[in-house]
């Protein structure tokens, strides 16, 4: 069972701005009933809905092509052999196209892309930037966030080393602007400011995120589409998972996201419960929100087909 759901951001100095936010949906994929592939995209920049759109249609195709060129090589299907090559292998090819693609300008613009694919009895989850994959686990009486992803931004000191190698400055809006000393790097996640790619002569990218797809602008001062993969066994202890955008995380932790798809049974009110939270909170620290996009997978027992309901935690049934 899964459901969906895409809310338009709140943006008051445009009010007719396009979502940039895309989401890819495909049950056994590929016409193999143990294949499932779910993907979330924000698209950033003038023309980020175009990206985001673009890397959706494109990456179930070239995800298939790197699976086949393997197989025909004799090796055996990529995606059963190498998920994480075939993810990596897909999403540079993205990048690339998005590059050469004349319908998209992807100079200055780009997508964040995250992708779980369920492979029998596996989960293989693809991270390009800040969007997220969590899973809910039962664990020690209660349901516990079993973090998929991890989110590509300069607060992480390897991807901070790595943009500052490939010749980028990092420092929040403050920093740029003279308010805050330029080389104190004591950012708080909640401060509202946080840090970003500049180019070493420029007020670009400015990107809160140090992986995407597509931005040409960023990609030059290390800002790259090589995606991080984790690969867990699905055991009984999991519930489900989510994915999502990080219009939901800005203000949500992975385990609040967690506890409130526990709270209902059909995934479709927790994915509007999510975003109801999620724009409130939103509402609540700036004049405006993200666009906010959800994913809710709940995993069915492999032994009888039936989804696995989340057992009931004390007080509630």
């Amino acid at each position: 069972e899964y459901a969906t759901l895409t809310v338009d951001g709140l943006y008051p100095d445009s009010p007719g701005r396009e979502t940039q936010d895309a989401y890819l949906v495909a049950t056994r994929f590929a016409g193999d009933p143990d294949l499932h592939l779910f993907a979330v995209f924000d698209g950033h920049g003038a023309c980020g809905a175009a990206c985001s759109g673009f890397a959706r249609d494109a990456l179930p195709r070239l995800l298939l092509l790197a699976a086949e060129d393997d197989a025909a090589g004799g090796g055996g299907s990529l995606l059963a052999t190498d998920p994480a090559g075939a993810f990596r292998a897909a999403m540079v090819g993205v990048n690339e196209e998005m590059h050469a693609a004349p319908a998209v300008d992807d100079s200055m613009s780009g997508t964040t892309a995250v992708a779980a694919l369920v492979a029998g009895g596996a989960l293989h989850v693809a991270n390009v930037g800040d969007s997220r994959a969590v899973a809910g686990v039962w664990r020690d009486g209660r349901v516990a966030a079993e973090e998929l992803s991890w989110d590509q931004t300069p607060f992480r000191a390897d991807e901070r080393a790595r943009v500052k190698a490939c010749g980028a400055r990092v420092m929040s809006v403050e920093q740029v602007e003279g308010v805050r000393d330029p080389d104190a790097e004591g950012w708080l996640a909640d401060e509202g400011d946080p840090p970003r790619v500049w180019a070493r002569d420029g007020l670009y990218p400015g990107t809160a995120f140090t992986r995407s797809l597509g931005d040409l602008a960023a990609e030059g001062v290390g800002v790259i589409a090589d995606p991080e993969v984790k690969t867990v066994e699905i055991t009984p202890a999991h519930l489900f998972f989510v994915v999502a955008s990080d219009g939901v995380f800005e203000f949500l932790s992975s385990q609040e996201v967690v506890d409130m798809v526990a709270m209902h049974q059909d995934p479709r009110d927790a994915c509007a419960a999510i975003a109801a939270e999620s724009y409130k909170l939103w509402l609540e620290h700036e004049n405006r929100t993200d666009d906010i996009t959800i994913i809710i997978v709940h995993i069915r027992d492999a032994q009888n087909g039936v989804t696995k309901r989340t057992p009931a935690a004390p007080g509630r049934r």
